[in-house]
């Protein structure tokens, strides 16, 4: 069960291009920890994912470790996952700051710093969103391992808008140092 701020989920959207066999939008979520139990932080998220509003989780990838960006502080562990949702995009960012926040997530930390859970929405479908507080598809997610490989391990043909196939995207990330954790 989600613990969200009254007003994250207030006033929820159902998508404009939502199916009209009622599975909405193809979503695709990155997923980060490196405090408090990381993996069990991951595992947790994947099960608050089925609280949100008109919102399922279709798959996971598994966990990989991986060395931080930025300050100096523990690896990491980071996954991807893949969610139909009839939330618009805003409102899917909303629900995903509310799981962020019920798992002891600080906002307003130091950048790049280390946090019990961070939730990037990576895809919305095939949009492209260029807003103040939400750029699909994410500005980093071309040149990271930690998210293109475990999108490839889920969505392996998927299409990048603006960046192409993700099959393509890979090479760039072919020396990461990332250690599957989870079996």
């Amino acid at each position: 069960m989600i613990v969200a701020s009254p007003h994250a989920l207030a006033g929820a959207r159902v998508a404009e291009n939502a199916n009209k066999d009622g599975a909405g939008v193809r979503a695709y979520v990155g997923l980060g920890s490196n405090l408090d139990q990381p993996i069990a932080q991951i595992r947790q998220a994947f099960q608050a994912f089925e609280s949100i509003p008109q919102t399922r989780l279709i798959r996971h990838a598994g966990l990989y470790r991986n060395p931080p960006l930025g300050p100096p502080q523990p690896d990491y562990v980071n996954s991807v996952a893949a969610l139909d949702t009839g939330l618009a995009p805003h409102d899917l960012l909303a629900a995903l700051q509310a799981v962020e926040w019920s798992q002891g997530r600080v906002r307003g930390a130091l950048r790049w710093g280390p946090r019990t859970l961070d939730l990037d929405l990576l895809l919305y479908g095939e949009r492209t969103i260029d807003c103040e507080d939400l750029v699909v598809p994410h500005p980093r997610l071309h040149e990271r391992a930690f998210v293109l490989i475990p999108l490839h391990e889920i969505a392996p043909r998927i299409e990048i808008p603006g960046y192409g196939p993700l099959e393509a995207l890979l090479g760039a990330v072919a020396g990461a140092k990332l250690v599957r954790v989870d079996g």
